[in-house]
């Protein structure tokens, strides 16, 4: 990704230290923040410094690869065991996250630098599996398409490209005009703060859409198709993405627009039948009483935004059925949930 001109990825890790957009700080503010050891990598991934499913998977693994370099001789596979089950314990929904530390644990089984060299192999990897799920995805985008999006599934949930952005990036390339209506996505505004930011950067037309709007938009033919990431896909095609999903996919199969998913082969999980058998994230009620802007003076503050005394309850992701998703966009091209076995293809 371009900021001011200058080429960033999400994440990345050099001289043992993982270094990362602060993505708790944008749009207002840019800086990279870093992590001197595997606990405050941890620390990036459960306050979302760090987010997005393959974002996190990288985290994940460069948290794992400092571990095997913190840990001495004595009691180096008790320390990377408990390191593992710390970094697992960060953030439950997202399938990245423990494929990704699952491969750099048996790397550094072998030793410290295998655990490097896997962690960065993943990466690599997840940065490439974004620019190809663009190329196929950009098939499916037709000049003059107006795309609804949903959360933030761009450069900054993946070490480059992302999953349900990319495919636009590839039209805007290949000289498609396109215009995004960018869904807020309450109560963190990933949508509002972080997608509308990348499209900015890249020059995309977009406006940004309250969450409860976009059935509205598409009863008036304003919509032509919906692309959104994922953080956990099961075997039956059931996909956990950020709360207010669901909503979209059903919405969009009574105005029978095109709903598609964008993800890594990496995010489908083998072990997982269906969507009843995700976890989801309960995160605390305070992202939901209290949000943070930027007031007329250019000062970053948070503020109370609901009833004093008020309490909520904040779901971080919902489950959307396999029979509501038209196709999931992957690395290894486009596939149908209900008609091709999963379980083949991963």
């Amino acid at each position: 990704m371009k900021v001011k001109g200058r080429n960033y990825q999400t994440i990345w890790m050099k001289d043992f230290m993982v270094r990362m957009i602060d993505q708790n700080l944008l749009p207002f503010d840019f800086k990279i923040f870093t992590s001197r050891n595997y606990i405050e990598t941890c620390f990036a991934i459960k306050t979302m410094i760090v987010r997005g499913a393959g974002a996190i998977g990288a985290a994940a693994a460069f948290a794992m690869a400092q571990a095997a370099l913190e840990a001495d001789n004595r009691n180096y596979f008790t320390y990377i065991e408990t390191a593992r089950a710390e970094i697992e314990a960060t953030r439950p929904t997202a399938r990245n996250l423990f494929a990704a530390t699952e491969q750099v644990y048996n790397a550094a089984l072998i030793n410290p630098e295998t655990a490097v060299q896997k962690a960065k192999e993943i990466a690599e990897k997840d940065k490439e599996d974004s620019k190809k799920i663009g190329e196929y995805g950009n098939q499916l985008i037709k000049d003059g398409y107006r795309i609804e999006t949903h959360c933030n599934a761009g450069w900054l949930a993946f070490v480059d490209h992302g999953t349900a952005l990319s495919p636009i990036y590839r039209a805007k390339e290949s000289g498609k005009s396109v215009f995004v209506y960018v869904d807020e996505t309450r109560p963190r505004g990933q949508g509002a703060k972080l997608t509308a930011w990348e499209l900015i950067n890249e020059g995309i037309p977009h406006a940004i859409l309250p969450d409860n709007a976009g059935a509205h938009l598409m009863s008036q033919g304003l919509v032509d198709m919906i692309i959104v990431g994922a953080d956990r896909i099961a075997l039956n095609g059931d996909v956990a993405n950020k709360i207010g999903t669901l909503e979209k996919a059903i919405a969009a199969k009574y105005y029978k627009i095109p709903f598609y998913v964008a993800a890594p082969l990496s995010t489908f999980d083998s072990k997982c039948k269906s969507g009843k058998d995700i976890i989801i994230e309960e995160r605390s009620q305070e992202e939901v009483l209290y949000q943070t802007g930027m007031d007329k003076d250019g000062n970053i503050t948070e503020i109370l935004v609901a009833a004093p005394d008020a309490k909520a309850i904040n779901p971080a992701f919902d489950v959307t059925p396999a029979e509501l998703i038209t196709a999931i966009i992957t690395e290894k091209g486009i596939i149908n949930p209900e008609n091709e076995k999963i379980l083949s293809i991963i």
